[in-house]
This record gives structure tokens, sequence and C-alpha cells, in this order.
């Protein structure tokens, strides 16, 4: 399932999100790179752990726990902290399919990643090129989304960002850790789930299907879930 999220961040936490990306220290993208995405990677990232990383990670991962599309969607059990990058005139990353498990910097987590996330922080007119092309069995999807709008597509795609020709493509990326590892289970649930919202507002308050429904939601969630 790819999925755009809109208004992940309001317009307070994307300008303080861009106020500490504006002061940040840049390094070169590979450090965060498998041996297979080196290859293919020329981007610059924030470096892990250094305070800027950190009051950036806090105001996605808070965002996110409050953005009820994002919890039905992907139904996190764990989420990699945020990463930041950049890329300037010039850089792209080759298609790749991300790794299947990472490890947190500094600990001994580690994620399984079922889900990749692009939270785009760069307004969509400030640069050229930098899409986000995702391949699927229906063809490419290019992604370029305004500041502050999130996609989210299956960590088992091939994808890559295509080149930037002017400005400064600016985004967070991470991955997830779903409670329901397997993307058509999770797509099935998270349509059920917006019908659901949608029946729950057509009838009354009192009728039972609501109810009934919501019972067999949670019945295939606990079929399903790891956790």
């Amino acid at each position: 399932m790819l999925l755009h999220i809109a208004d992940v961040l309001d317009a307070a936490r994307l300008a303080d999100t861009r106020a500490l990306l504006a002061r940040a220290p840049w390094v070169d993208g590979r450090v965060t790179a498998g041996h297979q995405s080196a290859q293919v990677k020329d981007n610059l990232q924030i470096p892990e752990g250094c305070p800027e990383h950190r009051a950036l990670g806090e105001i996605v991962l808070g965002a996110l726990e409050r953005n009820p599309l994002f919890i039905s969607s992907v139904l996190p059990l764990k989420v990699f902290p945020p990463l930041f990058n950049r890329y300037d005139p010039g850089m792209t990353f080759g298609a790749h399919v991300d790794n299947a498990i990472r490890q947190v910097t500094g600990t001994a987590a580690r994620i399984r990643t079922d889900v990749s996330c692009t939270l785009f922080l760069s307004d969509p007119a400030s640069y050229e090129g930098g899409e986000l092309i995702v391949e699927d069995t229906y063809g490419e999807k290019r992604v370029k989304l305004p500041a502050g709008d999130a996609v989210i597509y299956p960590a088992t795609s091939l994808h890559r960002v295509a080149p930037v020709t002017s400005g400064s493509r600016l985004a967070s990326f991470f991955w997830i850790q779903s409670m329901v590892r397997d993307d058509g289970q999770r797509s099935l649930l998270f349509d059920l789930d917006m019908a659901i919202n949608r029946v729950r507002g057509d009838l009354p308050q009192d009728h039972r299907a609501p109810t009934e429904l919501t019972a067999v939601y949670h019945n295939l969630l606990r079929r399903w879930a790891d956790a």
C-alpha cells in the first residue's frame, strides 16, 4: 500500500523543523547505507545523535503519534528513529531496496523494516527534480509532496530518488516495524477501519453494524498481529 498522509507537521512544527535543519551539520549520506545502497547513494545527512538530530526526531515522532491516519495505516510496533537528508543539485539515490533489518545506532535494538516513510520538508516549488519513485506491480509512482506531508510504502519496494536539478530537497526518512508484517493484511485492515468510520458517521448512534464490524476488525488484528 502506498499512501499519502497530509499535514503530518503543522505550520508551527514545520517552522521549528526548518530552523533546526538550517543550523544542523551535514555529512555524507552513505554513512547509513548498506553495501548495495552505498553504491547508488549520493546525498547528505544529519549525523545521528547530534543535538539537532535528536530534537528533529522528537518533533517527527510526536507528530506521528498524534496522526490517526498514520497509526491506522501502519499499525506501528516500533519506529526507527527518524533520519534527515538533503539533496543538492546533481545529487540522487539510485534504485534500491531497503535493508530488511536495521539496528538502532548505539543500541542493541533492531527493527524489521516492514514500511518505509518519507516526510517531505521542502516546499516542492523550491527545488526541481527529486521525486521519490516507487515501483510496484502497477508501474512507477512518482511522489513529490507539500512540505509537512508524508508518504508510506512497503519497504520491499524497489525505489529511487530522481536527481535534483536546482534548489535543495530536504526530508525525513525512517522505517516502521508493523504489528502486522504482511502488506496485504495491513491494507485490508486499513480499508476496514476506514469503512467503519464512514458507517459510524452515516448510521444512528445505537445501530449495531459499527460495533459488529469493529469486532471483525479486532478479531482479524488478533489473528494477524505479532505483538
